[in-house]
């Protein structure tokens, strides 16, 4: 399968796909920061494309790719006409029957205004024709800190409670 990472930083989620058995010519990365795509670029193969800049200027073609991943990037963008503009462009880019691979949390971080949670009913407006399965899956970070200093075990115990859990991941599906 082609796979695009949209915000892959310095490219450590394409590093973790290479060690499943991803495929290194069917792998691409987007990258706004110049930084974190020079040590992407430094740390990955050759054959993963590494494209910067805004993923919604990417002059990418439709149909291009079967999953597009995005991890933690729609919470830091607080512009909402970016995040619209950001998924369509990730829509154009899947093929029929391709899905986005979505990982973000939903609710807002009181101690960092530089972040916004992104609502299930969010994703829902930004990826309209897409079927969405979801599944609330991380513990809320600041609360496992404390949790995992207490003893490790408290993790997955407390992880048990739904509500307590603040990501959400979603399989967003092009019929």
């Amino acid at each position: 399968m082609d796979l695009i990472e949209v915000g892959c930083g310095n490219g450590g989620n394409l590093l973790e796909l290479l060690l499943l058995g991803a495929t290194p010519e069917r792998l691409s990365g987007n990258e706004l920061l110049d930084e974190r795509l020079r040590h992407a670029r430094s740390v990955l193969p050759d054959a993963v494309r590494l494209w910067p800049g805004n993923a919604a200027d990417l002059a990418l073609g439709e149909s291009s790719f079967d999953i597009v991943y995005q991890s933690t990037v729609f919470s830091s963008i607080l512009d909402d006409a970016l995040q619209e503009s950001i998924s369509a462009a990730m829509w154009r880019w899947l093929r029929p029957g391709g899905a986005v691979l979505w990982y973000d949390f939903t609710y807002n971080n009181p101690c960092n205004p530089d972040v916004r949670g992104v609502s299930l009913r969010r994703v829902q407006a930004l990826f309209p024709q897409g079927r969405i399965t979801s599944r609330r899956v991380t513990l809320a970070p600041p609360l496992a800190r404390v949790l995992v200093r207490c003893h490790p075990a408290l993790y997955g115990l407390f992880n048990c409670v739904p509500w307590l859990r603040t990501h959400v991941l979603c399989w967003i599906e092009k019929q």
